[in-house]
């Protein structure tokens, strides 16, 4: 019989041990790197849907951080959840509507910030009825809040 001693062993063990932990560890993080992807592909469906059903103030209030930054017509910057629920208070917002479907989503490998960008579809109703329809590329930066949800702090 083949006698290893303690310190051997040890040595035998983590040449055998520490890839298995390295592999399990990367399969765990793709893992929820994954469903963390779903989440947020998740919560964008459900921001589009609440717009949709309940309008633009509502949607973007809900899902904005409390410092959540906007940019829209020249280049302007609106900052806060309030100030942004005021900008789609405008009459204009009452009768459009917007879908959209992220292309593309990443995360930081802490988990707790993400990106999406993808196309999006303004469709406006004037007084008319006379419909218009603005198209373009969005660009959203998520982060994680305290609750686990996801809220936008950039769009």
């Amino acid at each position: 019989m083949i006698h290893i001693s303690p310190k051997n062993k040890f040595k035998i063990l983590s040449l055998y041990l520490l890839p298995l932990v390295v592999i399990t560890f990367s399969c765990n993080n793709n893992k929820t790197q994954s469903d963390t992807k779903n989440k947020i592909i998740e919560t964008e469906y459900n921001f589009q849907q609440l717009l949709v059903s309940e309008g633009a103030a509502t949607a973007f209030y809900t899902f904005a951080s409390d410092s959540a930054v906007i940019k829209r017509q020249n280049d302007s910057l609106i900052f806060g959840k309030e100030a942004i629920k005021k900008f789609y208070s405008n009459p204009i917002y009452k009768n459009a509507v917007a879908i959209w479907k992220p292309d593309f989503v990443d995360m930081s490998d802490d988990g707790t910030l993400a990106y999406t960008f993808g196309k999006y579809e303004w469709t406006f109703s004037d007084s008319t009825g006379k419909k218009t329809t603005y198209k373009g590329i969005f660009h959203t930066v998520w982060k994680k809040a305290a609750d686990g949800s996801w809220k936008y702090v950039w769009d």
